[in-house]
């Protein structure tokens, strides 16, 4: 398995414990995708439903499944990392910043291209506009990520001399005027940069100057745990961590404070794990499984929500609606049943990964040519 990762994915430099962090953060945005999100399917009409909207005690699974803080965290460093190894100015130079956001985009026109198809052929077939826009919905809305995640990598010298407390700032100032003061809900777009510009400086900076020891890793998580609790208990914040149909108030959309404040405390435990992942990833079996996923992050990223509706589709197919793929989740049995979709869903998403992974690496030379 050590053989199947290009050499340039695995230099002696690269930190084995950020990549780590990456590739956790990408499974938790995955896993947490399929397990909150349902297709139920009425009467020849399929719309989008979750567990958590029927079962609030699932909530606590939406803190473990929600990594975007741990994401935004290890980009930050990532970039500001890159930066300082060539030189703040050429970092800014236009066609260093074309070459990694390519590496962002690329992949996206083929998910396009697929999605435009496919609701074309619905449409076609007469299915009804519920149908198709809960289909398309789901499989476009990883697409977010992709200019907030753009703009703060073009603003990465920048956000590397920026204290995390400023962004933090702005959006409990945001919230507490859109939420408290019946300010304009157009609002809150505003936390979406600020609100994830706060873990993405935190890695920025520690890049620049050096990651935060354990003590303030420790603060990070105890801190931000508390000030997450008391804003659940005492601000009226919703309990989980994602967007829970039906909610007044969602944590992600656009980002709260209480989401901000939970993804410093997710920054902290990721500031204490790097040890022992770099430890565990000494071993080239774990390292080989980092690093592929790593290489092809974007495709999983983009391509999760496509595998989880395949499967659903094919189950139809097979003479469905299933338990735990096509039915309520409204009862205790609904997540046993689609734990065990779950290796469906994975396995498709190799397929795609196998399929489109090339779209995210269009220029790989072969180590022949290298």
């Amino acid at each position: 398995m050590r053989d199947a990762v290009p050499r340039a994915a695995a230099p002696v430099t690269r930190d084995r414990g950020i990549d780590a962090l990456r590739a956790v953060a990408i499974l938790g945005v995955v896993l947490g995708h399929w397990l909150v999100t349902a297709l139920v399917v009425d009467s020849g009409t399929v719309r989008a439903a979750s567990p958590l909207q029927y079962t609030p005690a699932l909530t606590p699974a939406s803190w473990v499944f929600q990594t975007l803080a741990v994401f935004f965290f290890v980009g930050g460093y990532v970039a500001a990392r890159g930066s300082a190894s060539t030189g703040a100015a050429r970092a800014l130079r236009p066609r260093r910043l074309r070459a990694r956001l390519g590496r962002l985009f690329r992949p996206v026109g083929a998910l396009l291209a697929v999605w435009a198809a496919v609701l074309g052929v619905l449409l076609a077939g007469g299915a009804g506009y519920v149908t198709v826009r809960a289909l398309g919905k789901l499989a476009l809305s990883p697409l977010w990520f992709l200019p907030v995640f753009a703009a703060l990598t073009a603003a990465t010298p920048v956000a590397a001399r920026l204290h995390p407390l400023w962004p933090l700032a702005v959006v409990g100032c945001v919230d507490l005027w859109r939420l408290r003061f019946d300010g304009p809900p157009a609002l809150g777009w505003v936390n979406v940069a600020a609100g994830w510009l706060v873990p993405y400086a935190l890695g920025a900076r520690g890049a620049r100057r050096g990651l935060p020891g354990r003590r303030t890793a420790w603060a990070l998580l105890g801190c931000g745990a508390a000030a997450t609790a008391g804003l659940v208990r005492y601000a009226g914040y919703p309990a989980a961590m994602v967007g829970v149909p039906g909610a007044e108030v969602s944590n992600l959309n656009p980002p709260t404070l209480a989401a901000v404040t939970f993804g410093l405390a997710q920054c902290g435990a990721a500031l204490l794990l790097l040890g022992p992942l770099r430890r565990v990833l000494r071993r080239p079996a774990a390292w080989a499984a980092v690093a592929l996923l790593n290489l092809s992050a974007m495709t999983v990223f983009l391509w999760h929500q496509t595998a989880m509706m395949a499967v659903s589709a094919l189950g139809l197919l097979a003479g469905g609606p299933l338990p735990g793929l096509h039915t309520v989740p409204d009862g205790g049995g609904w997540v046993p049943a689609r734990l065990l979709w779950l290796p469906a869903f994975a396995a498709v998403l190799l397929v795609c990964r196998a399929a489109f992974q090339p779209y995210e690496h269009p220029y790989e030379r072969s180590p022949r040519g290298t």
